[in-house]
């Protein structure tokens, strides 16, 4: 399905007709963020919460008995590892990143039915958001600066969170103050924005890698889809930044610059994503993307590298698109994944961290729930 796009003061704001994609969810939050519209939400949200609590939830058919338990003990180790301040930090060779561990950590308990106030992990999940809306600077950057080297990723993925923490939180006085953090998040994402579209490690440095690009474009989408503004112009200039980055094979070079640059499966996987969630299902360049994916990040392994990174995002596209591929790669990633499982219920991903390898697999097993919007068939 195609929308096409909505202009208001150069703004994309929650409109059904944006060419940044809506979920059908997400079309009960439009209209301008103000106090009402949050107290709105805000009881909407306890009415879904309070049905969901009426009728049994029955397994989704991808989901065995051995993956629920292998999810149950996952979770049940972000839980143990928490701090006391409320974040998680990595402990693999590439640093800490507390706050992008714990925007990805709060992703992976989202999706398991938590919000701050409902279900087993809500202590968790309040203390997460807790901790991501005391990282946000006045600049609208979300970090930690004496913790992370490459704030943007860490920007990223707490946009992503709290976004979708959003339309799910029931006090108006927590979602008011979430809005207003994820208003100036965008604001430094668009500030942030390099000439060609694209964004890198730091937010000054005017340069981009499309890594980095990919956090920012899927936050912006989230962001948009519970009604905060995100400019039009930031949103055409990065999707033309990832059109402009691919390479005659379908696949996506490191960054725009490099004509010469080598396809990467992994960020590849990652800009499908990006072009499914913009509503682009039937666009050209997609298709010859995923294409390009298939043959190389593969169920058991990745050509390239970054194997769990690669399949955090193929797994979104092949699920969210309903492409027919997922029915034979879902159970063998699965199983590949309930393989390597450590006795304490956590992963070592991409030789990252404990952390980051909990929190991206269980993003991938419990993608069949359909619990998040942005991860939405």
């Amino acid at each position: 399905m195609k929308w096409t796009p909505a202009v208001s003061n150069g703004e994309i704001g929650a409109s059904r007709h944006s060419s940044f994609g809506i979920s059908k969810w997400a079309t009960k939050w439009v209209g301008q963020a103000t106090t009402s519209a949050v107290a709105a939400l805000v009881l909407a949200a306890g009415s879904m919460a309070r049905a969901q609590e009426e009728v049994p939830q029955r397994l989704p058919q991808q989901i065995t008995p051995a993956a629920k338990s292998a999810i149950e003990r996952g979770l049940a180790y972000l839980a143990r590892t928490q701090d006391r301040q409320g974040s998680w930090s990595n402990q693999g060779r590439y640093g800490k990143y507390p706050v992008a561990m714990t925007g990805l950590a709060g992703l992976a308990l989202l999706m398991d039915g938590n919000t701050t106030t409902q279900g087993r992990y809500a202590p968790q999940v309040d203390r997460a958001t807790r901790y991501l809306l005391r990282s946000a600077t006045q600049s609208g950057l979300i970090a930690r600066p004496e913790h992370e080297g490459r704030p943007m990723y860490g920007h990223g993925f707490s946009m992503l969170f709290l976004s979708q923490l959003y339309g799910m939180t029931e006090d108006p006085t927590r979602a008011q103050e979430i809005h207003d953090v994820l208003v100036r998040a965008v604001r430094l994402t668009a500030r942030a924005q390099s000439g060609p579209g694209g964004w890198y490690y730091t937010p000054n440095s005017r340069s981009d890698e499309g890594s980095v690009t990919i956090t920012q474009v899927q936050a912006l989408r989230s962001c948009r889809n519970v009604g905060i503004a995100v400019p039009k112009v930031v949103v055409n200039s990065a999707m033309r930044y990832l059109a402009n980055s691919q390479n005659s094979d379908g696949g996506i070079r490191y960054a725009v610059h490099q004509r010469m640059g080598n396809s990467r499966p992994a960020i590849t996987a990652a800009a499908v994503c990006c072009w499914f969630n913009a509503g682009q299902y039937d666009s050209a360049r997609a298709k010859r993307a995923l294409e390009f994916c298939k043959p190389l990040i593969k169920p058991s392994s990745t050509q390239g590298g970054h194997d769990y990174y690669a399949h955090l995002y193929l797994a979104q596209a092949l699920y969210i698109s309903d492409d027919p591929y997922w029915d034979e790669y879902f159970p063998r990633r699965r199983q590949y994944l309930l393989d390597r499982q450590r006795a304490d219920g956590a992963w070592m991903g991409d030789g990252v961290g404990d952390i980051y390898g909990t929190t991206l697999a269980l993003i991938i097993l419990q993608l069949p729930y359909n619990q998040l919007p942005i991860m939405q068939q």
